[in-house]
């Protein structure tokens, strides 16, 4: 319902409008300025609550809690209403709601001075709309994004009064989308978290195609995002390579293995390799052998052994780094479910799968690219590495992660130096075998490789 209006005789014998409203008669042109001045404080409360949604769920938790270490005024009361996201978002809501509607009802009646009621309706949720998209939404925003912790510091105040003053509406909304969301089936909390891991991978890749992010940084942050969701078995030097030596050796045969292996530790087995009982370090062999004061007679190696730990091949390298930093461990044994050693894990393997791979002497490259579409891979290098060298989609399995089980898997025998294997447009040639393993295979992603297809081995 509109306001009445009423036209009376003026100064001079002009007549004048005005407006009865609620009972009191007011002015026309009072009435129209007032109406004009409460759009424009209404414009800039949709300003401030549409900037509040982005600068709040865009500052990062790390940075909040650096702000109020570091005494920044307001960051007390921001940390205050972070601490409730899903109550802080229905605030910023009902409130941009609330003014946004009263500026379409109020801009209705002024144009009900000057339009038919119908004309009134479509002019004020036009204009409205236009004026909100421009100065309560699309600037604000703009200007949130840029000024992000700064202007989030400012508001907090701010909005946490708005919190006050519509403090019924908040919680009667904030109790019945929690409602609605449990009956339609989404999560009772709104305020999901922004990002995602995967649109952390999407943002790096940007980054290096932007220039922002070379590409040996890429794969850096990309690897280390893989990190937590990698095992020991995924990592290890497995079990035919490791180089070991028995208690029963004397500590000349022991140097003398370390110098041929290029190792300065070596697990120590008593028995079998599935009984090992420590490591030792040349450095302690050299030390007490030409610096100790025992004779070389007395001296025996089970004396230099350190502990070290045997874990599961399913142990995630994440758990494992932090345990083998805090037991000050540089090689643990990795073993199966009954007991038998799989193989080792350093801590340079571990580096290695963050950093990538770190060669020593004439040690060769895990994957030699020969060109683009084709690599020579070594037979004990991770699947997962080979996809992402050279951007194909070759299936791991739960009996094998290296390319060399692979091959074996899709074969099912032992295979000859030369043989050819093809899955899915991807061709495999065995380029070495050394007695019944794999040790080099040339990979060539062909023109028919298609990463939809199911793949058939030939």
């Amino acid at each position: 319902m509109l306001p009445s209006v009423a036209v009376s005789p003026g100064i001079g014998g002009a007549l004048q409008s005005s407006v009865d409203l609620f009972g009191v008669t007011v002015p026309e042109t009072l009435f129209v300025a007032s109406g004009v001045l409460t759009i424009l404080v209404l414009i800039g409360l949709s300003a401030f609550f549409s900037s509040s949604e982005i600068a709040m769920f865009s500052l990062p938790p790390h940075r909040l809690e650096g702000l109020v270490d570091d005494g920044f005024r307001g960051a007390r009361t921001l940390r205050d209403l972070k601490a409730d996201p899903h109550r802080l978002l229905v605030t910023i809501l009902v409130g941009n709601n609330l003014v946004n509607i009263a500026m379409s009802s109020i801009a209705t009646g002024l144009l009900g001075f000057y339009m038919s009621q119908g004309q009134a309706v479509l002019a004020a949720t036009f204009g409205i709309t236009a004026l909100v998209l421009l100065f309560g939404e699309s600037a604000p925003k703009s200007y949130a994004v840029e000024n992000t912790e700064s202007w989030a510091l400012r508001i907090a105040r701010p909005l946490k009064l708005a919190e006050r003053v519509l403090l019924p509406l908040i919680v009667l909304f904030d109790y019945l989308t929690r409602i609605v969301n449990k009956v339609t089936g989404g999560r009772s909390a709104i305020e999901s978290s922004y990002v995602t891991r995967e649109e952390i991978q999407d943002i790096i890749e940007t980054g290096e195609r932007e220039g922002v992010l070379d590409e040996e940084e890429r794969e850096m942050l990309q690897r280390t995002l893989r990190f937590n969701n990698t095992i020991a078995k995924e990592v290890m030097t497995p079990r035919l390579d490791m180089n070991a030596i028995s208690v029963e050796d004397s500590i000349a045969e022991a140097i003398e293995q370390c110098i041929h292996s290029g190792h300065a530790r070596l697990p120590v087995y008593e028995g079998s390799l599935d009984n090992v009982i420590g490591v030792v370090h040349i450095r302690d062999l050299v030390r007490d052998r030409n610096y100790g004061e025992a004779s070389d007679e007395q001296l025996e190696l089970e004396d230099l052994i350190e502990p070290t730990l045997h874990v599961p091949e399913s142990k995630n390298v994440d758990d494992l780094l932090t345990e083998m930093r805090h037991e000050r461990l540089h090689m643990v044994i990795v073993i199966d479910e009954f007991g038998t050693t799989e193989g080792l894990v350093t801590m340079e393997d571990l580096t290695e799968e963050i950093v990538g791979e770190i060669l020593e002497g004439g040690e060769e490259v895990p994957i030699e690219f020969v060109d683009d579409d084709t690599a020579i891979v070594k037979g004990e290098v991770n699947i997962e590495q080979v996809n992402d060298a050279l951007e194909i989609d070759l299936p791991e399995g739960e009996e094998f992660e290296t390319i060399a089980g692979f091959i074996f898997n899709r074969v099912g025998r032992l295979v000859e130096q030369g043989e050819v294997i093809t899955y899915d447009g991807v061709e495999i040639l065995v380029e070495q075998v050394e007695n019944t393993r794999i040790t080099k295979a040339r990979i060539h992603r062909t023109d028919a490789y298609d990463p939809d297809a199911d793949g058939d081995t030939v």
